[in-house]
């Protein structure tokens, strides 16, 4: 059995006899194809490389996204904090050879990759990957890469038996797999030599919709004990009490019954954090939105697009990224509202004339009179009335009757009798819907768990697709429409100018940070969809100290988001709606949610330019966006268990968390403050090590030093977590210091 035969879907479980069919069919130039974050075959990808690495004849090109690699840190301490940390998070997770060598300088010449999209940040200081990046939109990202050459193709899916048959999932990743292997069957049909490997993996949760596909969508599936390895599991971010405070603005926009669409990471956590308070603590949560000023400032805003109320009738998740964020929205019965396939029946659920879990008398009468079916019912109409549920199950359709059990309905509706006896046979409840649909899926090991804990029923509530179908309406645009009824589509980005325009994925020099991903669909679409918005999340800040530096700019050197698809930005200091306002009300708006420090400069930059009148004045109540008055809103309801770092759990011990927050927060003193942080950590060279800092020494093996730099670095810790006020405050001197002391 080889790549070359007609039969396809042989099952192996050796990856280098697998391997060595690739390179004998394609030949020695490969450029190997793998999708975005989770869905990557590590296994085979490695065994490739491998065999590249030991013959230089082997040109092998890598195009893929958003490689997952173990976090090792820079630094000595980083190191020290982080080793412990992903050997126990990661632990039987197998890492990316090609990625271990590329960090250590060991990179062939005979092999390159190549990146759509990267962890933020982390090719910044590496001009190869920077040069290598090429910049798809996601919707393109399979295009661009057929384009560039892909004739291997390899991928992660899930498996299980069901009735009797092996059936494999797509599960994280039918994305861009989807159409990135229908397009290589279109090479191989004009001749062309293409490799399609699965690679399968008991762990990975099977999910359905689109995803599920039979072996022969593969010319080989690796199988066997070998391929079930650990998934790769990041634990989540922290979230900080300035991206709660963002996550509670954007809850105020969304819609009950709408569509939401969010991110990975710690804004995600934060807003839905926002939406579980607004839907369990309604009255706390209203009254922490009234103290922070937002119905008086963007009440109208509010009560057009959003709201305060809580979720009576759920929201459907549109989102090209399924994460936990999802999990928790479902979890709290937020994320309940049912879609159906069909445009008949959601034009009945979006008039209020039928529900996923009641089917009127009348249901029959609506879609005779919508043309949906015929009054006098053919098999075709029997068949999607039984598919979705409208038809009780076991009936059968038989020369123009229906037969339930031993009672026989005409199916000549045109007849007000036989009308009346058919209604009797109608469900109790529609059938075959989803909560959410996405493209792709990555989060911590609890969000995996949840998936395969979850019945077969229950999991076929999320559907997975590719993202040409959940990131754009084309090809199914009506029923798209209705479906994402009053969508948010909120998405992050780094700057935004004045004048609206957002970069969320390259600096002005031309460095790529990430990647553009999904951001110009969101856009299109909410501008595209009569009742949706695009939220864009912006940071009000960057830096400390000296080099603190406002995210809202009067211009900017690059651009992800262009001024002319502004619509809604929000910063921790409020929201500003600037879709379809003229320039000088945008730039107004904008300088409103802008930090305080920075306000009055953009202000006389925008009246330099001539795009603000110049007797223009930042009203009284904008003027005091401070992070002192954030932590004063929100720091009195921690101790009632909101706001917390964690909202929904982390993969981190609680010593991880100080540490880890304390280090933070050492880094940005020695980058933002460094000549506080020299005076600070001299005086600690002289001070005694309280007991209390012992335990988190001892994590950092630092307990014991041997060396005079070990000396330090203890010294460095104990100094971070005495900044971060985890430890006793130190007397005035070190001398007056009475702390009792552990020796070293």
């Amino acid at each position: 059995m080889c790549v070359t035969d007609t039969k396809k879907g042989a099952v192996y479980d050796d990856v280098r006899k697998c391997v060595d069919e690739v390179i004998d069919y394609v030949g020695e130039e490969i450029v190997f194809g793998m999708t975005l974050a989770l869905g990557k075959p590590v296994r085979f990808i490695n065994e490739l490389y491998r065999r590249a690495k030991e013959d230089p004849e082997i040109k092998l090109k890598i195009v893929t996204s958003l490689a997952l690699e173990k976090p090792r840190g820079h630094t000595d301490v980083e190191k020290r904090f982080l080793k412990p940390l992903a050997d126990r998070v990661f632990e039987g997770f197998p890492e990316f050879d090609y990625m271990l060598d590329f960090r250590a300088g060991k990179l062939p010449p005979n092999v390159e990759f190549f990146e759509n999209f990267s962890k933020a940040g982390g090719y910044l200081q590496d001009p190869v990957p920077q040069q290598n990046h090429i910049a798809s939109n996601y919707t393109h990202a399979a295009r661009d890469a057929v384009n560039f050459g892909l004739n291997v193709f390899g991928q992660l899916i899930g498996y299980r038996e069901i009735e009797g048959k092996t059936l494999y999932s797509m599960a994280c990743n039918p994305d861009i797999c989807l159409e990135g292997i229908q397009s290589l069957k279109n090479l191989r049909a004009q001749g062309k030599k293409v490799a399609i490997i699965g690679e399968a993996n008991r762990n990975m949760p099977f999910m359905y919709g689109d995803a599920v596909v039979e072996a022969d969508m593969y010319d080989i599936v690796l199988q066997g004990p070998y391929y079930d390895y650990t998934l790769f599991a990041p634990p989540k971010d922290a979230v900080s009490l300035a991206d709660h405070m963002m996550g509670i603005n954007v809850s105020t926009l969304i819609t009950d019954g709408g569509t939401i669409q969010v991110g990975i990471g710690a804004l995600g956590d934060a807003i839905v954090s926002g939406l579980i308070m607004r839907n369990e603590h309604n009255g706390l949560y209203r009254e922490i939105i009234a103290k922070a000023g937002l119905i008086q400032k963007n009440g109208e805003l509010i009560n057009k697009w959003g709201g305060t109320g809580t979720f009576e009738q759920g929201l459907y998740g549109a989102s090209e990224m399924f994460v936990d964020a999802f999990m928790q929205m479902y979890k709290n019965r937020i994320i309940r509202r049912k879609v159906f396939e069909s445009v008949p029946i959601m034009k009945l659920i979006n008039a209020g004339k039928l529900s996923a879990d009641n089917i009127p008398e009348d249901t029959l009468d609506n879609l005779i009179d919508m043309k949906a079916i015929h009054a006098e019912l053919t098999q075709e109409d029997f068949d999607f009335l039984t598919e979705y549920g409208i038809f009780k199950s076991g009936l059968e359709f038989k020369e123009g009757f229906i037969i339930d059990s031993e009672d026989q309905y005409s199916a000549d509706m045109n007849d007000e009798q036989n009308r009346a006896r058919i209604r009797h046979l109608l469900g109790r409840e529609l059938r075959g819907g989803t909560v959410l649909l996405g493209a792709f899926f990555i989060g911590p090991k609890s969000f995996y768990q949840a998936l395969n804990d979850m019945s077969e029923e229950e999991r076929q509530l999320f559907g997975m697709a590719g993202v040409e179908k959940v990131n754009q309406l084309y090809g199914g645009e009506e029923l798209r429409a209705l479906q994402r009824k009053d969508a948010r589509f909120v998405n992050t980005g780094m700057v935004a100018s004045l004048l609206g325009a957002v970069a969320s994925d390259g600096l002005d020099d031309g460095r790529i940070i990430s990647g553009i991903g999904g951001q110009y669909n969101f856009a299109a679409m909410a501008h595209a969809l009569p009742d949706a918005r695009l939220i864009m999340m912006i940071k009000s800040t960057k830096g400390a100290g000296k080099k603190l530096k406002s995210n809202i700019v009067f211009s900017y050197g690059h651009c992800s988001v262009t001024r002319h698809l502004r619509d809604i930005i929000v910063t921790e200091y409020g929201i500003a709606d600037v879709r379809g306002r003229p320039d000088k009300e945008v730039i107004a708006r904008l300088i409103n949610i802008a930090d305080s420090r920075f306000q009055q400069q953009l202000l006389d930059q925008a009246k330099k330019a001539g795009k603000i009148p110049l007797d223009y004045e930042i009203p009284v109540a904008y003027r005091n966006n401070t992070p002192e008055k954030i932590a004063a809103l929100l720091k009195p309801y921690q101790a009632q268990g909101l706001f917390q770092p964690y909202p929904f759990g982390t993969d981190l011990t609680r010593q991880e968390i100080i540490l880890g927050g304390s280090l933070k927060a050492f880094k940005a003193l020695a980058t933002g403050y460094p000549l506080k942080m020299i005076r600070g950590l001299l005086l600690e060279l002289f001070r005694p090590t309280p007991p209390s800092a012992y335990d988190y020494l001892a994590r950092m093996d630092l307990h014991q030093p041997a060396s005079l730099k070990e000396r330090f670095l203890r010294k460095t810790v104990v100094f971070a977590l005495r900044n971060n006020q985890q430890l006793p405050k130190p007397s005035q001197t070190p001398s007056q210091d009475k702390t009792a002391q552990v020796s070293g």
